[in-house]
């Protein structure tokens, strides 16, 4: 006769949901089937109160910035697909515990009570799936791969503890040598195939952001550089007037950013893969010809190309959650014209694949500037930005751009947003602010010892008029633009050259929209409206 212990049973179920975690990660990379970890993942977190998950949020924030780990969009990412997997972890462990006190209930039988314990917890998942968009690998390749993983896991959870049990002769709470020889075989197992398959995790987060749905994953350097190769109200300015523009400080963030590095910040522990030969973009709804597009129909309208800077609402003053790009897509006012809104239409309510949604008053939709998006710094859209299709509103936080999108519905009244469902700003445009990048000691000029100082100002759409400089308590002088900008749509660079003494010094910087409004010098955070204050560094200056 044989006893469970609930030690053991723990111990078995924590060890081999790690299996099957590595198991999901190795085949949603080869054949794009669904990771049933990160599809309860996202679950919960879509449904978790606004003002927890707010929380959430701007405390990952504070902890990544703090501790300096790294860019927080992908330590972030890194954060929450670690989360997914101890959740999973953590069931793991209660399911095994409650395999084993139904041993003692049907000691011969827990294989087939395990079969019945795993189709139970798949079902979830099942349910949950088709609401977060279908994986690659389709629904019913799906559906059957996570009833099938999860029927062998508890299949062979169950028959494990079964087999390991506990002899009645031993103490109750002891490991004999046997069942200790076993755990330390099963748990070697454990860790190397974890060890493979959280290494495809790994390779597949990074790879997300940047990857190519035409396979090439690099920045194509020679796009991003020529950014006067751009077009309609908002295009940039002449080569000729970008090349004759000041230096920046050495040190100071890039106009543009790569592809690779551009910040990813979405309600997906792992972005959606659409297959852009079968998706099409839906318009419906207070329309007289209704649309179902494909990327190829879409692609062949006029396009334009305009240089834009992003950023998340949940960007602290100085954070990194911001980036600068070139998009090129359509109007979206050319593809209404083409559907033909009816007198009634006030807003654009859009769909995204994986449940995000936000609805674009009229006014803002016939922008000439908010463009449907299909290329990113010359290349396709990567997919963790939202291949095929995507949407830039100039003047918002990201919060209002849908990735992924896969249908518009013209309606007669206000729409809803995802985030301002969740306590965010309803109207969420960007506060002017200013960021120093960079104090270049290590450049200083050589003759007349100034230290090169520069950063970035940013209005939304509004533009820059004036960067200002304080070193200590003294005056506020101003900063040189280099100018013109980029674009009427990205941040402005900045640089300084400060006649520095030795020392310890503050410098602090403030800028003024394109209207010659002084930014908000109070600090606030970043919920519910977006970061404000003024942005400040402390620089030691040797005597040498």
């Amino acid at each position: 006769m044989k006893k469970y212990s609930l030690l053991t049973g723990g111990v078995l179920g924590g060890l081999s949901a790690l299996v099957v975690v590595a198991v999901n990660s190795i085949a949603s990379q080869l054949v794009g089937l669904p990771r049933p970890e990160y599809i309860m993942f996202d679950w919960v977190s879509r449904n978790l109160p606004g003002n927890l998950l707010t929380f959430a949020i701007d405390t990952m924030v504070k902890v990544i910035t703090s501790l300096n780990l790294g860019q927080t969009s992908t330590v972030a990412k890194m954060g929450e697909l670690t989360i997914a997997v101890l959740q999973f972890v953590v069931l793991g462990i209660i399911f095994g515990v409650v395999l084993a006190l139904l041993g003692r209930r049907y000691p011969n039988r827990l294989g087939m009570v395990g079969l019945v314990g795993g189709l139970l917890i798949s079902l979830p998942a099942i349910i949950i799936m088709p609401s977060l968009g279908v994986p690659p690998a389709g629904l019913f390749p799906s559906v059957l791969w996570i009833a099938l993983v999860h029927l062998v896991w508890g299949w062979s959870l169950g028959s494990l503890i079964q087999f390991i049990g506990q002899p009645e002769s031993e103490a109750p709470g002891d490991l004999s040598r046997q069942q200790f020889l076993w755990l330390v075989g099963i748990g070697s197992f454990a860790v190397v195939v974890s060890a493979a398959g959280l290494s495809l995790l790994e390779r597949g987060s990074t790879e997300t952001a940047g990857i190519q749905p035409g396979g090439t994953q690099n920045m194509n350097e020679e796009a991003v550089a020529n950014a006067a190769t751009t077009s309609g109200e908002a295009q940039s300015p002449t080569q000729s007037q970008l090349n004759a523009r000041i230096q920046p400080a050495p040190g100071t963030r890039p106009e543009l950013t790569s592809n690779d590095n551009f910040y990813r910040i979405d309600i997906n522990a792992s972005p959606p893969v659409v297959n852009g030969d079968t998706w099409r973009l839906e318009v419906k709804g207070l329309v007289d010809n209704p649309l179902m597009l494909s990327l190829d129909e879409i692609k062949a309208m006029p396009s334009i190309s305009q240089a834009i800077t992003l950023e998340c609402i949940s960007n602290p003053l100085g954070g990194d959650l911001t980036s600068s790009t070139r998009f090129t897509g359509v109007r979206l006012k050319d593809v209404l014209a083409q559907a033909g809104l009816q007198a009634s239409v006030q807003e654009i309510s859009i769909q995204a694949v994986d449940g995000f949604y936000e609805s674009v008053p009229l006014s803002e939709a016939m922008d000439d500037r908010t463009l449907l998006v299909y290329a990113m710094n010359g290349l396709p859209l990567p997919v963790g930005h939202g291949f095929p299709l995507r949407i830039y509103i100039p003047n918002h936080f990201g919060m209002k751009q849908p990735k992924w999108i896969v249908s518009m519905e013209a309606i007669d009244h206000q729409g809803e947003g995802y985030w301002v469902d969740r306590g965010w700003s309803e109207e969420a445009i960007p506060p002017t602010t200013s960021v120093i990048d960079t104090v270049a000691v290590n450049d200083r000029d050589p003759q007349s010892g100034a230290v090169p100082v520069g950063g970035i100002a940013y209005s939304g759409a509004r533009g820059i008029s004036k960067v200002e400089v304080q070193i200590d308590n003294g005056d506020w002088v101003p900063a040189e633009l280099r100018d013109p900008p980029l674009s009427p749509l990205t941040w402005v660079q900045w640089r300084y050259s400060w006649p520095a003494q030795p020392g310890q010094h503050t410098i602090q910087v403030r800028a003024y929209d394109g209207s010659g409004t002084l930014q908000e010098t109070e600090s606030n955070p970043p919920h519910p409206n977006g970061a404000t204050g003024i942005y400040s560094v402390r620089e030691d200056i040797s005597s040498a």
